[in-house]
């Protein structure tokens, strides 16, 4: 099937013959409806604050999406494409904006009131945000991964993961050598696309150019920095390093390798060190697991070259078809990533801020010594690519280079550049 428009025919049907009904608001105060990624609380209570601020003028009330970023983008989708009018504000993975863009679901912010909402915040998170030269979400929350590690195993190891030219075959060896394993989300989903798109653009490539050309984007998989990433997941995988479940890790479960009796390294997000700290206090984990715990840079490629780490986070974007899209959904935009809110949301939730500033606060780093490695970390990261096919190049990708100990530099790269192409012809299904 040819793609014609910004939705394929197909899935544009399929996802309208769900039957979904646009949910209008009653009377009274206008009500927002945003539609949150799971957390502790901390996006309804920056919803209660909103409204509070507004003194009357509209409520923000939250629905909850699914847990997993492909589930969120599969609900989103089917709301936006049925034209549901009770979808008034979202929060997105940044990978899903150009998607939701392209196809006319989001409302893009004109240059006035997109002027204070990347003012004074990290240029990875406005560049996710956009979509031809638009703003078409509001950066919220930034991420990045980290290094943990237990300093303990790092002293017995002979390393120091704060060299400047630590690298992800330094890292191994060193794993190997101590009898410890590294923690990586290997599992077949969006997790470990970031991985691979991390070492891939730390090694000097990228996985897609020219992606506004749609199907006839340039595909670069397939170089020598898609077969340096290669080399490096296939020899982790095949190694003592690598924890027996590794093909189906997720961030929590590669998390909780690091408190292990083999545990040494871990690649994992900021919410690390909020989750092992409760983890402790809980009694969940030995106390003396935290205190021996330290983090360095994501580990390089090549030891002259700096690494990108991997970039995530929430962007919040504003429905087309919202009844109050054009002015009072524009007001809590505002409000919802205010200096302020983003401050609160990472002492409440641990989820790293959009704006390099808030790093320096004495607040965050009293709760967060790690905070100015996160921000420069944030700073130097590298996006997954834009396009409004990312689901597919996604899911090509994690097709191929699935389960980690089958990739091989020699033929990888290469067979999933092929595969690509032809999902994105049609040619071939996910």
């Amino acid at each position: 099937m040819a793609r014609a428009g910004p939705l394929r025919a197909g899935v544009a049907l399929a996802l309208l013959a769900g039957g979904l009904t646009a949910c209008g608001g009653g009377g009274g105060i206008p009500t927002l409806n945003w539609y949150v990624n799971p957390d502790n609380g901390g996006q309804a209570k920056i919803a209660a604050a909103c409204t509070k601020a507004a003194g009357g003028k509209y409520r923000i009330k939250t629905s909850l999406l699914p847990s997993d970023a492909s589930g969120q983008r599969e609900q989103l989708i089917r709301r936006l494409a049925a034209k549901d009018t009770g979808v008034d504000l979202m929060s997105l993975d940044p990978v899903f904006v150009a998607e939701a863009a392209n196809a006319g679901f989001l409302r893009p912010f004109t240059a006035s009131e997109a002027q204070p909402l990347t003012e004074g915040v990290f240029d990875s998170a406005v560049q996710s945000s956009t979509w031809e030269d638009k703003l078409y979400a509001a950066p919220f929350w930034a991420n990045t991964q980290l290094l943990w590690y237990r300093k303990s195993v790092a002293r017995k190891a002979g390393i120091d993961p704060n060299a400047p030219d630590f690298t992800w075959d330094k890292l191994i060896d060193a794993a190997v050598r101590t009898n410890t394993t590294i923690g990586v989300q290997g599992n077949r989903y969006e997790g470990y696309m970031v991985w691979i798109n991390a070492l891939i653009a730390s090694a000097g490539g990228r996985i897609i150019s020219d992606a506004e050309k749609g199907d006839e984007a340039a595909i670069e998989i397939d170089s020598p920095a898609g077969r340096q990433a290669a080399g490096i997941i296939g020899k982790l995988a095949r190694s003592t390093a690598a924890g027996p479940t590794l093909s189906t890790d997720i961030e929590e479960q590669s998390r909780a390798t690091i408190n292990g009796p083999r545990g040494g390294f871990l690649l994992n997000w900021g919410y690390v060190w909020r989750a092992e700290k409760g983890d402790a206090d809980a009694g969940a984990i030995n106390k003396n697991i935290v205190s021996d715990l330290g983090w360095a840079r994501y580990p390089r490629v090549n030891p002259q070259q700096e690494s990108k780490p991997p970039f995530g986070g929430i962007e919040i974007g504003v429905s087309a078809y919202g009844e109050h899209r054009d002015g009072l959904a524009i007001e809590a935009v505002r409000c919802m990533t205010s200096p302020a809110s983003m401050k609160q949301y990472m002492l409440d939730e641990g989820n790293v801020a959009a704006r390099p500033a808030i790093f320096d606060d004495p607040d965050i780093l009293k709760e967060f010594p790690m905070a100015p490695l996160m921000r420069d970390s944030i700073a130097a990261a590298a996006p997954r690519p834009a396009t409004p096919y990312y689901a597919d190049v996604s899911g090509a990708i994690q097709n191929r280079w699935h389960p980690p100990a089958s990739v091989n530099p020699n033929t990888t790269p290469r067979e999933s550049a092929r595969f690509i192409r032809e999902v994105l012809r049609d040619k071939a299904l996910l």
